[in-house]
């Protein structure tokens, strides 16, 4: 499956959508190129929709990505170093939840659970 294809596995269904960061691996100082990063749609049985946006920065895109499949969780990675930091992470949060009413945000600390 490639970006923007999806694929039904059991009772779920899952999107590939485009993910934004570099990539390669290191071979004894030799680097060579890791592939293209990914995020996934994750269509539930009973139509729960998580979006799981994969090792990404924040890029335009996943605007259209909220708007289109219209995600019902979204996993965003904070990490800051290989993926967007905690100011890129609340940016994109505040923008798409806006104006959800009774929306509750958890902001997890590393080991934290709910």
């Amino acid at each position: 499956m490639g970006k923007g294809g999806s694929q039904t596995i059991g009772e779920f269904e899952l999107t590939m959508t485009h993910a934004f960061h570099s990539n390669s691996i290191d071979d004894n100082g030799v680097r060579h190129y890791g592939g293209e990063p990914a995020g996934y749609i994750i269509r539930m049985p009973g139509g729960f929709k998580v979006y799981h946006a994969g090792d990404t920065a924040l890029f335009g895109d996943m605007k259209l990505i909220g708007e289109l499949y219209k995600p019902d969780l979204a996993m965003l990675p904070i990490g800051d170093r290989f993926t967007m930091g905690p100011r890129e992470a609340a940016e994109e949060l505040r923008k798409e939840t806006k104006k959800i009413k009774g929306l509750k945000i958890y902001a997890l600390k590393p080991g934290e659970k709910l």
